[in-house]
């Protein structure tokens, strides 16, 4: 075979398998869609919230516990502590 003729053999079947890929992909995107379509259509809604619940305040979700500070910072000290020796 000469140079040319391998040139349009690769170049042939770089666009086989391109074309292939692009098939594949669409089918793939279009099959997706479909099946989202298909699960909205028959998924039962989902039931909202209670409007009757109430909320935790938010300074109760503010930060942690002194007690949790206190032993986190413990932990931390003992830490560098031993890692200065």
């Amino acid at each position: 075979m000469q140079g040319s003729e391998l040139l349009q053999e690769g170049l042939a079947l770089m666009g086989l398998g391109m074309g292939f890929v692009f098939v594949f992909l669409t089918v793939l995107v279009v099959s997706v869609t479909l099946m989202s379509k298909l699960v909205g259509r028959f998924q039962p809604a989902v039931a909202a919230p209670a409007a009757g619940r109430k909320k935790r305040p938010a300074t109760a979700q503010a930060g942690p516990d002194d007690e949790v500070v206190a032993v986190i910072s413990a932990a931390v000290h003992r830490y560098r502590a031993a890692q200065r020796r």
